[in-house]
């Protein structure tokens, strides 16, 4: 991205610096759409998910232009939820404001691994005018999961590629070469990319001058998004987190519930525990899966558990001790299935 505007006296054309991803040490034996489909969902947040953020200190005005920013991804009517918490340790997702750090985020459930001391996003430049809406809507589409636009396979463009190291390397980014190859020329995998269309308007996409691009034709003078979600973030962000069905079926112990997703799908449980102890919940069947336990708590969602078998001989399970007249919610998502397209799910 670029914000086009100088603020706090530096040069324009700053640009969002993507965090570099985990990438998953698989089986060389695995199939390839096996795969395709680990990588393609790896880092994808189970639907349901209650992200909380947490401010690092920043006047007022910025940070409430962080919040119209999830609000208006959550006012799509997506299963994620986001809420601000006042305590650093309960944030999956903590947000400065250092102006000399440009900005950035990590990509979806890496945020997990990042240290609880440390930022998983930054804004470095002001977000009250219409590009910092843009910028901060960016940042979270990261945090959602969602790569840089133009990076993607599918896009047809053909770089200039001594112009656009010397274009990223002048002020105000000053990158270096391997800085440039990540955000900008080094293309996703083939692998990773969901559909084979290129979206010029996304919100992830950055504002690129004149010179840069010499394919498509149309692009040679410069590519500048409108800003704000396009059609296409709306619908891909609905396809991965649709609205959550208000009433769940119950798991009940013991008792094998079969399960037929299509990869990517998701199936979503109550769990209420008639004792107090120590219980096991898992899944069944040759499948990749992604296995999370919550906790309803003041009506909203806390993590309790989760596990993710992708790529392994084993399934997904979790051990907690849940109590007796509490309320648990199980979400399974699936990756991939074997030759019968059915796994399943129980708790014990």
């Amino acid at each position: 991205m670029d914000d086009r505007v100088a603020v706090n006296d530096q040069p324009a054309g700053r640009h969002c610096d993507e965090k570099p991803q985990t990438r998953p040490v698989l089986r060389p034996d695995l199939s390839t759409r096996r795969e395709r489909l680990i990588r393609l969902l790896r880092l994808k947040w189970v639907n349901g998910t209650v992200l909380h953020y947490w401010f690092l200190a920043a006047p007022a005005p910025q940070k409430e232009a962080v919040r119209t920013a999830f609000k208006e991804w959550k006012d799509l009517g997506i299963g994620l939820e986001f809420s601000e918490v006042a305590d650093r340790s309960e944030a999956e997702v903590r947000i400065a404001f250092d102006q000399g750090d440009g900005s950035w985020s990590y990509v979806g459930r890496d945020v997990l691994g990042i240290s609880a001391n440390e930022p998983t996003m930054n804004f470095g430049w002001d977000l009250t005018d219409e590009y910092g809406r843009t910028t901060a809507l960016h940042e979270i589409g990261h945090t959602l999961g969602l790569p840089h636009e133009h990076q993607n396979p599918f896009s047809g463009i053909v770089w200039d590629e001594a112009k656009v190291y010397e274009y990223f390397g002048g002020a105000p980014n000053h990158w270096p070469p391997e800085q440039t190859l990540h955000n900008v020329l080094r293309k996703i995998d083939t692998s990773e990319v969901d559909g084979s269309s290129w979206d010029p308007d996304s919100v992830m996409e950055y504002w690129f001058p004149a010179g840069l691009i010499k394919e498509p034709a149309r692009f040679q003078s410069g590519l500048n998004p409108p800003g704000g979600l396009s059609n296409a973030d709306k619908e891909w962000v609905r396809k991965f987190f649709p609205a959550l069905h208000p009433t769940l079926p119950v798991l009940h112990p013991f008792q094998s519930v079969p399960l037929s997703l299509v990869p990517g799908g998701q199936a979503d449980f109550a769990l209420e525990p008639q004792a107090s102890r120590k219980y096991e919940i898992g899944t069944f069947g040759a499948a990749d899966t992604v296995l999370v336990l919550f906790e309803e708590v003041q009506g909203g969602l806390r993590f309790v558990a989760g596990d993710d078998d992708s790529g392994e001989d084993r399934n997904s399970r979790v051990s907690a001790k849940l109590f007796q007249g509490r309320r648990y919610v199980v979400r399974v998502r699936l990756y991939w299935a074997g030759e019968s397209g059915q796994t399943a799910v129980m708790h014990w």
